[in-house]
């Protein structure tokens, strides 16, 4: 990998393929796969991930919102894509560029189908989100018959899935609610496939359900973070390769006499001579307050350095008194010794958010 000279995101491709595979190699053969690639991959770089996910056979794509499904497109990516909120404002926008909605309540359905009416639509591919315990988005168990009943009646719109989401796959002392869950996505299922004259896709796991519930595979299953590198548990994340590394430099160092103070506020005051070294990155580019004050750290040539005072927009400073560096030296934020699991778990949050956060301005490297 090459040196940073300023603040930069590697990305592997290697280590998203070989999350791919191993993710792949825990499915029956005949379950299809959904890469999850909302969010700009979850702050990576979404046209890159989505291209390589794809050529190597992921049977659809799935973002959250409309112009998200837009931008792939216009790169030229051909796989299925589901939108996951889709707002009606956008719905002529996104039948324009062949993008599947998920519709999960009776507003957004018949508001849907009414547009699929006016555009002269046969048989456009739709996803069914039902509830089954996440009380967030879908319909409910009671609300099925209708639902067929509807499609049944409807030349313009067919099923292409059914699927709901899992609030607690990766915490075993919520199993006993997680097989709740996907008992009733059976019950689901069994009067969708009585109901309608053709059989669509059903799917509830995600990462962490792929790990821990394999039984309830069905026919698809779904994958964001894993892609990324992460399991939600250490046992499985030694299975995987976390393709983010978040890199700066050293921009300055100081030498500090003992009271001196660092950064706004003087949240930081020497209690010895101290040596700090000032980086170009902050919490506009997604490193937060929170990780200031020695919370969190930074590592450079393999040795820890606590990030000290309060985080600047733009910059963040960081004790180095007992390591040997210069200016110009490379700094690791994320990555090897401390994948975005670990750091985050400094501040009592989760990899999905330190990733997503980090900020456009920040170059993109894509590797191998």
């Amino acid at each position: 990998m090459p040196t940073a000279q300023e603040t930069i995101l590697e990305i592997s491709l290697s280590a998203l393929e070989h999350n791919y595979r191993h993710l792949r190699s825990r499915l029956d053969k005949q379950v299809k796969f959904m890469a999850v690639v909302k969010a700009s991959a979850y702050g990576s770089d979404v046209i890159s991930l989505a291209r390589k996910l794809s050529d190597l056979g992921a049977d659809y794509l799935a973002v959250a919102y409309t112009c998200e499904g837009v931008q792939l497109r216009k790169a030229g990516i051909d796989t299925p894509i589901m939108v996951f909120h889709p707002q009606s404002t956008h719905y002529h926008k996104l039948i324009e560029f062949s993008l599947e909605p998920n519709l999960y309540s009776s507003y957004n359905l018949k508001a849907f189908m009414e547009t699929a009416q006016n555009e002269g639509l046969r048989e456009y591919p739709v996803h069914i989100k039902m509830n089954t315990g996440m009380n967030r988005l879908g319909f409910s168990l009671d609300q099925v018959d209708s639902i067929v009943q509807l499609f049944n009646q409807s030349k313009e719109l067919k099923i292409a899935s059914v699927f709901s989401h899992l609030a607690a796959s990766e915490d075993w002392r919520e199993r006993e609610f997680t097989l709740e869950q996907i008992h009733l996505f059976h019950k689901i299922g069994i009067k969708f496939i009585q109901g309608l004259p053709y059989r669509p896709l059903f799917h509830i796991l995600n990462t962490s359900g792929i790990f821990n519930y394999p039984e309830a595979m069905f026919d698809m299953v779904r994958s964001g973070i894993g892609l990324q590198g992460y399991g939600n548990d250490p046992t499985r994340d030694i299975n995987l390769r976390p393709i983010a590394t978040l890199k700066t430099i050293i921009s300055q160092i100081h030498e500090l006499d003992t009271g001196a103070s660092v950064g706004y506020n003087r949240a930081f005051k020497a209690s010895r001579p101290t040596r700090t070294a000032t980086l170009p990155i902050g919490y506009a580019d997604g490193i937060g307050r929170e990780y200031g004050n020695q919370k969190a750290g930074v590592f450079i040539h393999g040795k820890y350095a606590p990030i000290i005072g309060n985080i600047c927009m733009d910059m963040l400073m960081v004790d180095i008194t007992e390591i040997p560096c210069k200016e110009g030296d490379e700094v690791v934020i994320i990555g090897e010794p401390q994948p975005a699991s670990k750091l985050a778990a400094k501040v009592n949050t989760i990899s999905y958010e330190l990733l997503t956060q980090i900020a456009s301005r920040v170059t993109r490297i894509i590797i191998d």
